[in-house]
């Protein structure tokens, strides 16, 4: 049996059962962001309200699984992986929520009116955006098997394949990104200027969904090759 096995047996719970807790709140966030847009194109005010009150909680409750987290994390050299490698995990799980709360908190504040032409390719944005943050949650959920198996044989396989296709689904959301950027320069001169500047913002912001996501999966990725 490898070193990597052996330790978790000796030294008792999988450190990555709060970080698998934390991701799984963080992406409960991000997913919101969904809805909260499908209810800014109906025009529905009180319930962006609402959705945005649900994300802003979930957004706390990461926080305390993250604060309770780095509390707790043992600095003991018998920790399976690096200590360093699980708070980078941690702090780019933490900014999907940061980045969910950023776009609430901006839809929330200006009461932004989607434009006609921006609603079908936003909606299409963003559910492929936390599509991204769903998958990585899935390669996240696979860590204990991978410390079980000592980060060897095809459990590594199986997540560098999840890996990939993260990388893929990442990939056409950039590609989403660009074209609904490019519809909206072509029409800025219909708009004021400060809504113009707003809506590139959103757009960035619903991308670093998708974008932080796929950080999470290279972070592992070096994790698992070490």
């Amino acid at each position: 049996m490898t070193q990597k096995g052996t330790i978790p047996m000796l030294f008792g719970k999988s450190p990555f059962t709060s970080l698998q807790k934390h991701m799984r709140e963080v992406v409960d966030c991000a997913s919101d962001v969904q809805p909260l847009i499908e209810a800014l194109s109906a025009g529905d005010q009180a319930e962006v309200n609402r959705i945005k009150d649900r994300i802003f909680e979930r957004e706390a409750e990461a926080d305390r699984i993250k604060h309770k987290l780095r509390l707790h994390l043992p600095k003991s050299l018998f920790m399976p992986v690096d200590r360093r490698d699980l708070l980078d995990i941690l702090h780019l799980q933490d900014t999907i929520a940061n980045r969910a709360q950023d776009i609430a908190g901006l839809l929330y504040e200006r009461k932004m009116t989607i434009p006609s032409f921006m609603q079908e390719p936003l909606i299409a944005l963003t559910a492929r955006c936390v599509e991204t943050c769903k998958h990585s949650l899935g390669v996240i959920e696979e860590l204990d098997e991978l410390l079980a198996l000592g980060f060897r044989g095809r459990e590594v396989d199986k997540v560098n394949d999840m890996l990939e296709e993260l990388n893929d689904i990442e990939d056409e959301t950039d590609e989403l990104g660009i074209a609904l950027a490019r519809t909206l320069f072509e029409h800025e001169d219909e708009m004021k200027p400060v809504s113009v500047m707003m809506w590139y913002r959103l757009i960035e912001w619903i991308g670093d969904l998708a974008d932080y996501a796929e950080k999470v999966g290279d972070r592992l990725r070096l994790l698992i090759a070490k």
